[in-house]
């Protein structure tokens, strides 16, 4: 975190949010803007990172329905919250007013969205999350804080389209091209996830034991794993067996 120190840049900063990304939250929470708007708009944007002198007690924020404990980094005083699957998330606020709502206590030092992002990536934390406490409090996914971090336009593996949300066809074909070389596996596909962002649909050779299975089963996820576009572009996978036919 050596990199999230207050500098010159911001000395007129007078602490309040950018009117267009805040414009784009409130559409995020009607529905009226997707979560890809909003990260583009954040590259461009300063957030503040809070900094504790003090955390005496174990807490909990309330983030997308999941309760995530919050962590004081002892060496420099910066907040981490860790997410019920062992994940870091660093919180980052829009405004002074959204921080102190959340902590009065913080200190806010204003750095580029980018740089937070590449500071959270240096430390091996996964997300960001955008103002815990509101009015509006959004979740930034791993690919799109790896794509903010190298200052890239962030592609999210799950696209809307007339009849619902289905996977980029571009993530779809690494998933393909990465499992169905496997032996036994018949067919491969892509779906929006039920408890990840991406369902990988396996139909497996009948008459396959248990020890069979699982080796697929590592197979398969170890080129997914090796997938650079899986990497960059999906936040986190699931695998399903369907009935080869």
């Amino acid at each position: 975190m050596r990199s999230i120190q207050p500098t010159s840049q911001f000395a007129g900063d007078d602490g309040t949010a950018d009117a267009e990304l805040a414009r784009l939250l409130d559409g995020y929470r009607t529905g009226a803007a997707a979560l890809r708007e909003v990260v583009a708009r954040l590259a461009a944007t300063r957030v503040l990172v809070p900094v504790l002198a003090e955390l005496d007690v174990a807490e909990t924020v309330v983030v997308d329905g999941q309760e995530m404990h919050v962590d004081k980094e002892a060496s420099a005083g910066v907040v981490a919250l860790a997410a019920p699957d062992g994940r870091r998330a660093l919180p980052v606020f829009t405004s002074v007013a959204a921080m102190q709502a959340w902590r009065a206590s913080a200190r806010p030092v204003p750095v580029e969205a980018t740089r937070a992002a590449l500071s959270a990536v240096s430390e091996d934390w996964a997300l960001l999350v955008l103002d815990p406490a509101g009015p509006v409090t959004v979740t930034v996914p791993r690919p799109a804080v790896w794509a903010l971090a190298q200052g890239k336009e962030w592609r999210p593996a799950l696209v809307p389209q007339q009849d619902g949300v289905v996977v980029d066809a571009e993530v779809a074909e690494a998933v393909r091209l990465a499992a169905e070389p496997v032996q036994h596996v018949v067919r491969v596909a892509a779906q929006p996830g039920r408890k990840a962002e991406v369902a990988v649909v396996l139909s497996i050779d009948a008459g396959l034991d248990r020890a069979g299975l699982d080796a697929v089963l590592r197979q398969v996820n170890a080129r997914l794993g090796a997938s650079e576009v899986v990497a960059e572009r999906v936040d986190s996978l699931e695998l399903r067996i369907a009935a080869a036919r």
